[in-house]
């Protein structure tokens, strides 16, 4: 027999849980509203700990700073006091020293104008070596780059020459196929070109000799059919 199952379950009556239902998830307790605003400001706030230690923090570290201050306004006085003591001793000296060694200032300001002038000379002979130089390297390289470009042009010149007569041989060939030399010979490409013009002269003289034949022989034709029509001519006058 067939047993429904949803009934059967039925039967057996409610099943023992052993977490907590979703009746106990949704009755939990809750905190009211006036408790989260009381927690959301405190958040606000901060600490009050914190807040005394950043203070003491701030006092102590200005504290810090006007002593240092002190320092160096104290250090800066004390050496513009210096500075003005030495300052005053060496007027002093000075006024003492300047009646004797106004002599040997002399002297010794004379050997050092004298040694001055012998450098300075010694300077300009250097710089005008050095310019002369200079300039014959300069047109040395010039002289080279000129030489250097005729020759590149010279060679450049040759270059298309050799080219263009290349090519002439080669259109040569192409127009008269029956004119290549055989594998055997294998004549340079000078000799090929001399045997060339002396074929095409051949040719040209042979062809001169053709037209002055046929010239010849439709003279000749000419000739002979005036001889018959004289001939034609002359016969029924005769009887």
């Amino acid at each position: 027999a067939y047993m429904n199952p949803i009934a059967m379950a039925r039967s057996r009556g409610p099943i023992q849980s052993s977490g907590p239902t979703i009746q106990d998830y949704l009755n939990r307790p809750r905190p009211t509203w006036e408790e989260v605003k009381e927690q959301l400001e405190k958040k606000k706030k901060g600490s009050k700990a914190l807040a005394e230690f950043e203070e003491k923090m701030n006092e102590n570290w200005k504290k810090e700073l006007e002593k240092h201050r002190e320092k160096l306004l104290s250090g800066n006085e004390s050496s513009s006091k210096k500075k003005q003591r030495k300052k005053k001793e060496k007027k002093k000296s000075g006024r003492y020293s300047s009646s004797s060694s106004s002599s040997s200032d002399s002297s010794s300001s004379s050997s050092d104008s004298e040694d001055e002038e012998k450098k300075q000379a010694k300077r300009k002979k250097k710089k005008k070596n050095r310019s002369h130089k200079s300039s014959e390297s300069s047109l040395s390289e010039t002289e080279s780059d000129s030489k250097d470009s005729l020759k590149k042009k010279r060679k450049s010149k040759e270059a298309t020459e050799k080219e263009k007569d290349i090519k002439g041989l080669t259109k040569k060939r192409k127009i008269y196929p029956e004119d290549k030399p055989s594998s055997s010979e294998s004549l340079s490409e000078s000799d090929y070109s001399e045997e060339v013009r002396a074929k095409k002269k051949k040719s040209s003289e042979e062809r001169e000799k053709a037209t002055e034949k046929t010239k010849k022989k439709k003279k000749h034709k000419k000739h002979s059919k005036k001889k018959k029509k004289k001939a034609a001519s002359s016969s029924p006058d005769s009887p």
